[in-house]
């Protein structure tokens, strides 16, 4: 999978998908296998890790999914996007928007996920 819209939508599916053995082939298909998310307040590296990962986030937001809210914007194997974590019945639980870096095999290296708007600056 090497176009990068499909490897992130492969990856933010995978957080929402309940069926074990597909949420492990779309991880497996859109991070490389010593990947690394930091969200702020989980952290997983590797398939196993992501995997748990996604379950315990699928246990506080029982029936949500993740959706892309922008393009992905790129540039040397690095970009950024936004997204939302969407309720059942359709209403934003929370924005935020990931920064990532891909691999060679066009797979995810490393994603940095911030919650939420930056604030205004001070001066």
């Amino acid at each position: 999978m090497s176009d990068m819209t499909a490897v992130v939508d492969s990856y933010l599916g995978a957080y929402g998908e309940t069926d074990s053995a597909r949420r492990r082939t779309l991880i497996e298909q859109s991070w490389s296998p010593t990947g690394t998310l930091v969200d702020p307040p989980l952290e997983a590296t590797g398939h196993a890790d992501l995997d748990a990962m996604f379950v315990a986030v699928q246990g506080q937001f029982p029936g949500h999914t993740f959706r892309r809210t922008t393009v992905i914007d790129t540039h040397h194997g690095k970009g950024r996007y936004g997204w939302d974590l969407i309720s059942p019945t359709g209403s934003v639980t929370l924005a935020g928007t990931d920064f990532v870096h891909f691999g060679d095999d066009g797979r995810l290296v490393y994603v940095t996920g911030f919650f939420g708007p930056l604030a205004p600056s001070d001066g």
